[in-house]
């Protein structure tokens, strides 16, 4: 999460250390350390807050808004681990109907950057949270990926997975998927070992800052795209803060440049373990507007509605949109 459901970076320089290559074969990655006080300040799916606040803002709030702050103090109690339960494994996570959630979240980002359109350098993913799907097709196409998140927990969960350590989620299943319908014959282990390699560092996100990853930060700029998968509606009380919070995050992206959104659909609230986290409910032309009044030209916007039996009472999401959006030229940094 960025803030994001799926983590909050905190202005000010970031700190890394690189990991040792003995630790795993994600050489050249960076995982943030210094940032463990801040992470107590907030939470997230894919979180990207600043401060005592949760809420993809342009900074235009203060940190003490007592909308970002309330998101805040409820993603202090986040559990990644049930957040991955809830949403990854089954019935969510079961991929072998193409009905599914799952499938059709993997075929949206497949078919974009099957186009060849998405493509450059650098990458960076916009409140990550605790899960690595939504880089299995982009990682064929950046050759340097940034993964952020506002939550430490989050980044750690991260950390496990690509160094490969005990414990870590499995999402073999995923990657067996995506190589499937991409259909280029790559096996799913070269495809996870692809996106490890790739993943350059792990950093902290505040997407209610003009600044979101700080000033300093180890993430070349501009990238050349963005991914942000359910984060700004989750970490935004409101529709201007997610209009502020899709604001900062686009000075990260270059003009010409490309941003893939996923995201709920009339989602009110979610549940992470103990936390009940609230969220701002967004509409289909609501994105849309969001969209076009940030600079971009919407490329796609499409929705899937949420069948019944995978309302399974771990939130009252209706549904989920893609948006696949172009940054116009001569939209300022």
């Amino acid at each position: 999460m960025g803030w994001g459901r799926r983590g909050a970076r905190g202005p000010g320089r970031l700190i890394t250390q690189p990991l040792p290559a003995a630790e795993g074969p994600a050489r050249g990655l960076a995982v943030d350390k210094a940032a463990a006080g801040r992470a107590a300040d907030s939470a997230g799916r894919g979180s990207s807050m600043s401060g005592t606040g949760a809420s993809h803002t342009s900074g235009a709030a203060s940190d003490s808004d007592p909308g970002r702050a309330a998101v805040a103090s409820a993603y202090q109690r986040f559990e990644p681990r049930a957040y991955l339960r809830n949403n990854y494994a089954p019935p969510r996570g079961d991929l072998s109907s193409p009905d599914g959630v799952g499938p059709w979240k993997l075929r949206c980002l497949a078919q974009t950057f099957a186009t060849g359109e998405v493509s450059g350098c650098t990458l960076i993913d916009i409140g990550s949270g605790p899960t690595i799907y939504q880089l299995l097709s982009a990682c064929a196409h950046f050759e340097d990926i940034t993964m952020t998140d506002f939550l430490e927990v989050n980044r750690q969960e991260l950390g496990l997975w690509l160094r490969e350590e005990p414990g870590a989620f499995d999402w073999s299943t995923y990657s067996q998927h995506v190589c499937l319908i991409e259909g280029k014959g790559e096996s799913w282990q070269e495809k996870e070992r692809q996106l490890r390699a790739r993943v350059k560092r792990v950093l902290p996100v505040d997407v209610h800052q003009l600044q979101p990853l700080g000033a300093g930060s180890q993430a070349p700029l501009p990238a050349d795209a963005l991914v942000s998968t359910f984060c700004l509606e989750a970490v935004s009380p409101d529709l201007a803060s997610f209009q502020r919070a899709l604001d900062n995050i686009t000075t990260l992206l270059k003009p010409g440049g490309h941003l893939l959104l996923i995201g709920a659909v009339e989602e009110s609230w979610y549940l992470a373990g103990e936390a009940r986290l609230a969220v701002v409910p967004v509409r289909k032309e609501e994105v849309r507007e969001a969209l076009v009044n940030s600079g971009y030209e919407v490329r796609d916007l499409r929705t899937y509605t949420m069948p019944a039996h995978l309302r399974t009472g771990v939130d009252d999401v209706k549904g989920i949109f893609f948006a696949w959006a172009q940054k116009k030229v001569g939209v300022g940094l």
